[in-house]
């Protein structure tokens, strides 16, 4: 018997390999292959057939690693689409769907040889050899074997030979040896627990034991402390025991060595979901019971079914209502949001209403936390997965329903490397091939969407007011030209906004601004009239390139000289404007001196868990201005927020993209949906030069 196997490399086809006699296989387990003259790779098995290759030499596999297959057979169906849909390899599916520490390859090990193994044979070896080989083998003699990486960290970054040239000299002379050997990078986290020995379980032999420890007053602490830890919980760490009596490992040990007690190690999850408060009751008004009803009865006619809802409608609650059916009937649901940030937020929601059943899985939990996600989706364990656009690629069993948060977001679509693949229209074939159903969430449809929605090919529901009845903010636009000539250069915050923010200071509300700073091509303005020069060909926004001091159109290439006059108004005031949050926090710091001030951009959000205690910060009211780029934005749910200021739309609306109108009024009005959410009406101040923008216009013109 022969099978297709799947390699993490991008190769234009599947490569065919032997089964060994006796091995028994199923599509989806991960086999040891050889591939090329030496490298070794854990590979997906794709296909089990009797048909052996003609164009070459058939290899054996030369091992299982898997007694189960890691992958279903219908993420591999998904994989071959993908590949197919994006014009890519299945190689490159697979190294981008599956945790680093789940593809395994092959590293060069270095070994001495056994005629060398002694100290005279080493000595002997100091007059033939350069100092960097005699230094590779002297650690040979110590360590028995070296990767190529710790060879070259032995030598240095200065060593003037390289480490492979260093190690082909020695394999040369026969005096090492080099093989290909591959191991399992996952390890599971272990944990010492602490329990008594099973001869003290009666009630005498434990008095008895209290009456012997009387003279070793530290020992008799540790029992102590450890039957009062028993009675909280049932395993009583090792790590507790010793941190609450202050004791050391010796004192500990010394009672291990009595066989007072035992040391036990247990596997232990690296991502433990805690909510320990009482679920919540759900609690839908009239128009959110009718948009669930309605997305039930859209659900058995159609694969998709777009929800459009204004921003603050409770589209959330309705989610939770259609989750708490699918885990009643002992289904699986996956939850797409575009940012890693909004996770945090909406795992601790998710759990005021589902308790524990609630997961995450995104790119910045370490490898082995991936690992161990991915065993408990495929495990069926874990119902509800919360996720960046990576989650789509974890090992459902029971997948019944994917939710598409803020499904218009450009955040879905992933750019590099390949699959370059669109979550949001990956997540529907999918569900396709499952028989599950889509949800698409949005208060600004992508236009594809909505028009989809119009078609009559996916189920439409509209949710027009907000929860509870609260008003939607009022919009005002501020003229950048309002800041002194003088202060142009220096200042970035209008009057009318720096007034608006004082005014929402004052009533102990939080403020919010946001620079389009991410993927911000600088272009020239006028500061007259606000015109920006566009490409004559492709008529985008003309990007300005200061190393080359050319405007250059990102769609056609075309470039022009910097413009001097201004084609609208006449003027010479044409400038480059382009400042990040950086400077717009130092602004602040200066306006508003008392006030607690943050920044949200990716430089201060490098951390595993700054998202996290940025956002926990926010809530309780620990930051008064928040300034932050696109992650502050994107359906964040803050109670406090009395005002919510964008800095310059005309970042937005000069963006070289053919569909910037559509993606700059998304974001605008994505923007404005954080202001005002509870309370008191909110306020949006948008602050431009191009004030008569079709986008920022409204009906008289102003």
């Amino acid at each position: 018997m022969f099978a297709d196997v799947i390699l993490p490399l991008a190769l234009p086809k599947l490569y065919t390999y032997q089964i060994p006699e006796g091995m028994e296989l199923q599509p989806g387990m991960r086999v040891v292959v050889q591939f090329g003259k030496r490298r070794k790779y854990a590979a997906i098995i794709k296909r089990i057939h009797d048909q052996p290759p003609t164009a070459y030499t058939v290899k054996p596999i030369l091992s299982r690693l898997d007694d189960y297959p890691v992958v279903w057979p219908h993420q591999l169906q998904f994989w071959e689409w993908v590949a197919q849909y994006y014009a890519c390899t299945e190689g490159e599916v697979m190294n981008i769907a599956m945790p680093a520490h789940l593809k395994l390859s092959s590293e060069t090990l270095i070994l001495l040889d056994a005629a060398f193994a002694n100290d005279a044979s080493l000595a002997s070896l100091a007059a033939q050899l350069t100092d960097e080989a005699y230094l590779v083998v002297e650690a040979l003699a110590v360590k028995q074997e070296l990767t190529l990486a710790e060879v070259q960290q032995l030598l240095g970054d200065s060593s003037i030979t390289s480490a492979q040239a260093v190690v082909k000299s020695l394999i040369d002379q026969h005096i090492c040896m080099a093989y290909e050997s591959i191991r399992e990078s996952y390890r599971p986290k272990l944990e010492t627990y602490i329990l008594l020995s099973p001869a003290y379980a009666e009630e005498q032999a434990l008095h008895q034991l209290f009456d012997q420890l009387e003279k070793a007053p530290r020992q008799l602490q540790l029992l102590m402390k450890f039957y009062e830890l028993r009675q909280k919980q049932r395993w009583v760490r090792k790590k507790d025991l010793l941190e609450q009596t202050g004791s050391s490992h010796a004192q500990l040990k010394a009672l291990v060595d009595k066989g007072i007690f035992q040391e036990v190690k247990q596997t232990i999850d690296r991502i433990v979901f805690t909510y320990d408060g009482a679920l919540q009751q759900l609690h839908l008004s009239q128009s959110q019971q009718e948009c669930v009803q309605k997305i039930r009865e859209w659900m058995r006619e159609k694969l998709v079914v777009l929800l459009h809802g204004v921003t603050s409608s409770g589209k959330t609650l309705i989610y939770v209502s259609l989750i708490r059916e699918a885990i009643a009937r002992g289904e699986q649901v996956l939850y797409l949001l575009p940012e890693i940030a909004l996770t945090a937020q909406m795992i601790r929601r998710l759990q005021q209403y589902l308790g524990n059943q609630v997961g995450v899985y995104h790119s910045r939990l370490s490898h082995n936390e991936r690992v161990e996600m991915w065993n408990k989706v495929r495990e069926g364990s874990l119902q509800v997965i919360v996720g960046s656009r990576s989650a789509l690629w974890l090992p459902f069993c029971k997948l019944s329903l994917i939710i598409v948060d803020e499904e218009h977001d450009a955040s879905f679509k992933q750019q590099d490397p390949a699959p370059r693949y669109h979550a949001r229209d990956a997540a529907i074939y999918y569900a396709h091939l499952l028989n599950a159903r889509v949800i698409l969430g949005s208060a600004t449809p992508a236009v594809e969407t909505y028009y989809q929605a119009m078609q009559g090919k996916y189920g439409y529901v509209m949710l027009k007011e907000r929860y509870g009845q609260m008003a939607l903010p009022d919009m005002m636009l501020a003229d950048m030209r309002t800041i002194a000539p003088h202060q142009r250069s220096e200042r970035h915050i209008t009057p009318l906004l720096e007034d608006a923010i004082r005014r929402t200071l004052q009533q102990q509300k939080q403020v919010i601004l946001f620079q389009n700073r991410r993927g911000y091509a600088p272009s020239q303005i006028c500061q007259i009239c606000g015109w920006v020069p566009h490409c004559t060909q492709c008529d985008v926004a003309l990007t300005y390139h200061k190393s080359v001091h050319q405007l250059v159109c990102h769609y056609c290439g075309r470039t022009y000289p910097p413009v001097a006059q201004c084609q609208a108004c006449g003027s010479h005031a044409m400038i480059h404007k382009s400042f990040g949050t950086e400077r717009i926090e130092d602004e602040l710091h200066i306006l508003f001196p008392e006030a607690s001030i943050a920044r949200m951009d990716l430089d201060t959000m490098r951390r595993k868990d700054s998202y996290h205690q940025l956002i926990t910060r926010f809530e309780q009211r620990g930051i008064d201005i928040l300034v932050g780029t696109q992650m502050v934005v994107k359906g964040l749910d803050f109670d406090s927020v009395g005002l919510v200021g964008i800095l310059l739309a005309d970042s937005l609306l000069n963006y070289p993209d053919f569909r910037v109108n559509e993606r700059a009024f998304q974001l605008m009005e994505q923007v404005s949906g954080r202001a005002g959410r509870k309370g008191e009406k909110g306020l949006v101040v948008i602050q431009a030069y191009q004030l008569r923008h079709p986008v920022l216009s409204t009906g008289d013109g102003t």
